[in-house]
C-alpha cells in the first residue's frame, strides 16, 4: 500500500491541471446538484413540513369577548378531536401610522406574552419578542420605514417600537405585541375580541374543519362565534406556489445531473487514458494489473473527494439565501437543505468518478506492458489524416486548418467536449428563455402597472366582506382573523374627476375600475368582479383566447374560473349582485392569477342599475411619451384637491416568484456553464500536452504565437459551433416543454406571446454561445501552447 500510495500522490501532484480540474468540475457539479436537490425537496409539501414544526394552527376562531368570557373559551380545549390549543389571546384591528404620517394598511394585532407555545410557534425573522406595552412586533413583509427600530403611531398619539419581525406559518395575525400592550391600543370603541388556536387530530379536511367549527360554536355562547380561519387557506396558497417551481428544478436538475455525468467521466476518463505509457512503466517495475487499476481511481478519486466536500459546503453556502427566498414565496417557516441530499449528492458524485476512472483503468490494466508503452501518449497512427487532408484545402491560414482537424484524432475525447458544449448552450438557451417568458408574464400579470398614475379617495378602498365564516377555505388567503365589512370612504364624483384628468395637460387616456363581490350561478361562496369604465381597452388583461371586454353584457374571466365552472367562451353566466340577476356573456379567457383565478371582468354599464357599481374606486391613467409623471402629478393634485381626491404613482412591483426563478435561473445557468467550460479546458490540455512535441516542431519551422493560439482555439471552434447548434433547438424545446407545465401548475394558460420569446435577435447569440463556452474553456491551454519554448517542447517524449 505504501507503494501504491507513493504512485498515488505522485500522479496527483504531477498532473497538477488535470487534478485542479477533477476537483473543480466534481465542485460545480455537486454545488449545482445540492442547490437543486435542496429547493426540489423544499418544493414537495413545503407548507406541510413548516406547518409541523411550528406546531400551526389548524383553526383561528375569534370570539366576542363580550358573549363569551376568557374561562368559556378556555374550555373548548376540552372539546372531542381537539389535540392542543393556545389562547384566549386578546385581539384588535389596529390602524398604524409610519414615521412621515403614511398610513399603514388596517393590521390584526394579537396580545401574546411569547412567540412560543402549544400552538401556533411564531418564527422570529428579526429582533426580539415584545418586552412592555410600548413595542410590537411587526410581519415580515413590511415597508422599508417600518423595520425593526421604527416608530408607529396608534389611534389616540400612543407610539409603538418596532422590536422585531415575526411569521406565523397559518397568518393567525399580522401583528403581535403584549397582553398589556394590546389592552393599551384597545379603545372605548374597540370591540373586545379574543382569539383561539386549535390543532386536531390527523390533517383534517375541509369536511372535517366544518363540523369541528359546528361542535366549537355549538359548545360557546350564541354568537360568541365571530369567525373562522382554517389553516386550509395558507396550504393551498403555499402548495400552489411550490408546484410552479417543480418543473423548473426538474428540467435544471435533469441538466445538471447530465451535464455532471458528461463532463466528470470525461474529465476523469481522459486522465487516466493520457497516462497509459506510465501505466506500462508501473507494470514493466512490478506493478499487477489490479494495483494499477486501483492506483488510477485512487487517483482520479483523490481530488474528486476535495471537490466533493468543498462543492457540498458552496452548495448549502448558495441553497440557504436561496431557500430564504423561497420561503417567502411559499409564506412557510423553516425550509433547510436535508442532509440525505448533501449525502445523497457527496455519493453520487464520488461513484460517478469511481466508474468513469474504473472503465480505462480497466482497459489499461489488461493491457501488456510493451504494448502501454508503445501506445505513448500520441493517438493511433492514421487518426485524422484524412480530416486534416480535408481542412487543408480550405481557403484559411494552415494554422487554423491544422487546429480544425485536431478533434478527429481523438473522436471519443472529441464527443465528451461536444456533449458538455451542447448540455451548456441548452441551458442557456433555456435559462435566457425563461428569464424573458417570466418578464412577459410578470408585464402581463396586472395591466394597472402600465399606467403612470392612479387617482383614488382619500382613504384605502374598503375590503369586501368575505364568505361565511366556515364556509370553507378563502380564495384570497387571509391575514388574521374573519373581518366583517369596514366602513368605506365617500365615493368619488366621478364626472368631476374625469373632468379633471381630461382637462390635465399630458393625459393620453384613463379609465375607471371597481372590484366589488358577488355571487355566481353555480360558483359556492363569493366571486371578485372587476368593472370598467370609460376607455375599456386600456384596463385590457393578456387575452389568452376570444377578447377583451367591448361593451355591456359581456365578460372576461381567468383560465382558472373556467376549469372550476366547466364554462367555456360563449357561454352565460349568471351574476347575483345585492339581489340582482345580471347574465353576461364569456367573450374571453385571461391571463390573471389574482385571487386565484376567480373573478370575473365586465363592463360598469352592464351593472347600470345595481347600487353604486356605476362609481369608479380608482381611476388609472396613462401620460402622452415624454410627459414627466412629478409635474402631471403636481398640477392633477391641485386640481383635485377640492374633490378630496388624491393622485399617485404608480409602482408596478415585481412578483416574488419571479424575482426568486430569476435568480435561481441565472445561478444554475453559470454553474452549468462554467463546469462545461472546465470540461472543454480539461480535453484541450489533455491534447495539448499529448501534442507538446508537434508544436515544438511547428515553432521550430516559424509558427508564431499569435499562430500557436489560433490553431488551439480552431481546434475547439468547430465543436463549439456544432454543440451551439445542437444546444440552440434542445434548450428551446426544453423551454417549451416546462413552461406550459408551470402554468398549469399556477392554473393557468400562457398565451403565445409568453412562450414566444425566442426571436432573431435572441436566437443568433444564443447560437454563438457554443462557440463562446469552447473558447473560454480553451483560453488558458492556448496561452499556455503558445508560450512554451521551442527546445523544451522537442525534447519532450
Amino acid at each position: 500500500m505504501s507503494a501504491l500510495g507513493r504512485v498515488v500522490r505522485s500522479g496527483v501532484g504531477r498532473r497538477r491541471v488535470q487534478t485542479l480540474v477533477v476537483a473543480l468540475a466534481t465542485l460545480m457539479s455537486v454545488a449545482s446538484a445540492v442547490v437543486a436537490g435542496s429547493l426540489m425537496v423544499a418544493s414537495s409539501a413545503p407548507f406541510d413540513h413548516a406547518f409541523g414544526r411550528a406546531h400551526g394552527a389548524h383553526l383561528t376562531a375569534q370570539l366576542d369577548g363580550g358573549k363569551a368570557t376568557a374561562a368559556q373559551a378556555a374550555a373548548t380545549a376540552d372539546l372531542p378531536g381537539v389535540t392542543a390549543s393556545a389562547g384566549p389571546f386578546p385581539v384588535a384591528v389596529v390602524s398604524l401610522t409610519a414615521r412621515g404620517g403614511a398610513p399603514l394598511p388596517e393590521l390584526t394585532v394579537a396580545g401574546r406574552s411569547s412567540s412560543g407555545g402549544p400552538v401556533d410557534r411564531l418564527e422570529i425573522t428579526a429582533g426580539r419578542w415584545p418586552s412592555g406595552p410600548g413595542e410590537i412586533v411587526m410581519p415580515v413583509q413590511v415597508p422599508p420605514d417600518v423595520g425593526v427600530g421604527a416608530v408607529l403611531t396608534a389611534p389616540g398619539g400612543r407610539t409603538l417600537k418596532v422590536v422585531g419581525q415575526a411569521r406565523s406559518v397559518t397568518g393567525s395575525a399580522d401583528a403581535w405585541t403584549t397582553p398589556a400592550g394590546l389592552a393599551a391600543l384597545r379603545t372605548a370603541k374597540t370591540p373586545a375580541t379574543t382569539q383561539m388556536l386549535y390543532r386536531f387530530s390527523g390533517s383534517p379536511a375541509k369536511s372535517a374543519l366544518a363540523t369541528d367549527r359546528a361542535k366549537l360554536a355549538a359548545a360557546l355562547p350564541k354568537g360568541a362565534l365571530a369567525g373562522t380561519q382554517s389553516y386550509l387557506d395558507a396550504k393551498y396558497a403555499a402548495d400552489r406556489e411550490a408546484a410552479t417551481f417543480v418543473p423548473f428544478l426538474m428540467a435544471f436538475g435533469a441538466l445538471g445531473l447530465g451535464m455532471s455525468i458528461i463532463v466528470v467521466a470525461g474529465v476523469v476518463g481522459g486522465t487516466v487514458g493520457a497516462n497509459l505509457r506510465r501505466i506500462g512503466i508501473l507494470k514493466a517495475i512490478g506493478c499487477t494489473p489490479a494495483e494499477v487499476v486501483r492506483a488510477y481511481v485512487a487517483q482520479a478519486l483523490v481530488p474528486a473527494a476535495v471537490g466533493t466536500l468543498l462543492g457540498v459546503v458552496a452548495g448549502n453556502l448558495i441553497a440557504y439565501p436561496l431557500l430564504g427566498d423561497v420561503q417567502q414565496v411559499y409564506g412557510t417557516t423553516g425550509l433547510s437543505v436535508a442532509w440525505w441530499v448533501d449525502a445523497a449528492v457527496a455519493a453520487g458524485a464520488l461513484l460517478v468518478v469511481a466508474v468513469a476512472a474504473l472503465v480505462p483503468a480497466l482497459r489499461a490494466g489488461r493491457l501488456r506492458t510493451a504494448e502501454a508503452i508503445a501506445v505513448g501518449r500520441a493517438p493511433s497512427t492514421g487518426r485524422g489524416r484524412r480530416a486534416q487532408r480535408i481542412a487543408g484545402r480550405l481557403p484559411l491560414p494552415r494554422a487554423v486548418t491544422l487546429g480544425l482537424a485536431t478533434p478527429f484524432a481523438r473522436p471519443v475525447r472529441s464527443a465528451s467536449m461536444l456533449a458538455a458544449v451542447v448540455f451548456g448552450t441548452a441551458a442557456a438557451t433555456f435559462a435566457i428563455g425563461l428569464a424573458a417568458s417570466l418578464n412577459v408574464i410578470g408585464d402581463a400579470r396586472d395591466p394597472a402597472t402600465s399606467a403612470a398614475v392612479s387617482v383614488m379617495g382619500g382613504r384605502l378602498a374598503p375590503q369586501e366582506a368575505g364568505p361565511p365564516p366556515g364556509q370553507g377555505p378563502e380564495r384570497k388567503p387571509a391575514q388574521g382573523p374573519a373581518r366583517g365589512p369596514e366602513q368605506g370612504p365617500p365615493p368619488m364624483d366621478g364626472a368631476k374627476v374625469k373632468a379633471a384628468i381630461s382637462a390635465q395637460s399630458g393625459t393620453a387616456s384613463f379609465y375607471g375600475v371597481r372590484s366589488a363581490q358577488a355571487t355566481v350561478t353555480g360558483v359556492v361562496g363569493a366571486v371578485d368582479m372587476r368593472l370598467y369604465q370609460d376607455d375599456l381597452r386600456a384596463g385590457a388583461y393578456e387575452i389568452i383566447a376570444g377578447h377583451w371586454v367591448t361593451g355591456p353584457g359581456q365578460a372576461v374571466v381567468p383560465t382558472h374560473f373556467l376549469d372550476v365552472t366547466g364554462h367555456r367562451i360563449g357561454d352565460t353566466i349568471t351574476v347575483l349582485d345585492q339581489g340582482t340577476a345580471v347574465r353576461l356573456r364569456i367573450v374571453g379567457e385571461a391571463f390573471d392569477l389574482e385571487n386565484d383565478g376567480m373573478r370575473v371582468h365586465a363592463a360598469a354599464s352592464s351593472f347600470s342599475g345595481v347600487g353604486d357599481r356605476g362609481a369608479a374606486d380608482e381611476y388609472l391613467v396613462r401620460l402622452k411619451p415624454g410627459v414627466s409623471t412629478a409635474s402631471y402629478l403636481g398640477g392633477l393634485n391641485r386640481a383635485l384637491k377640492p374633490l378630496g381626491v388624491q393622485a399617485m404613482a404608480t409602482g408596478g412591483d415585481t412578483s416574488s416568484t419571479i424575482v426568486v426563478l430569476d435568480s435561481l435561473a441565472a445561478l444554475l445557468t453559470l454553474l452549468l456553464v462554467t463546469v462545461a467550460g472546465l470540461g472543454v479546458l480539461n480535453a484541450v490540455v489533455l491534447d495539448t500536452r499529448e501534442r507538446v512535441h508537434d508544436l515544438g516542431v511547428c515553432k521550430a519551422i516559424g509558427m508564431a504565437p499569435r499562430q500557436t493560439i489560433a490553431m488551439v482555439l480552431a481546434s475547439v471552434a468547430g465543436l463549439g459551433a456544432a454543440g451551439g447548434l445542437l444546444g440552440l433547438p434542445a434548450g428551446v424545446a426544453l423551454h417549451h416543454l416546462v413552461m406550459p407545465l408551470m402554468g398549469d401548475a399556477a392554473g393557468t394558460r400562457l398565451t403565445a406571446r409568453m412562450t414566444a420569446v425566442y426571436d432573431v435577435p435572441l436566437v443568433v447569440p444564443l447560437a454563438l454561445g457554443g462557440i463562446a463556452i469552447a473558447m473560454l474553456g480553451a483560453l488558458l491551454p492556448a496561452g499556455w501552447a503558445a508560450k512554451a519554448r521551442t527546445a523544451t517542447a522537442l525534447r519532450t517524449e
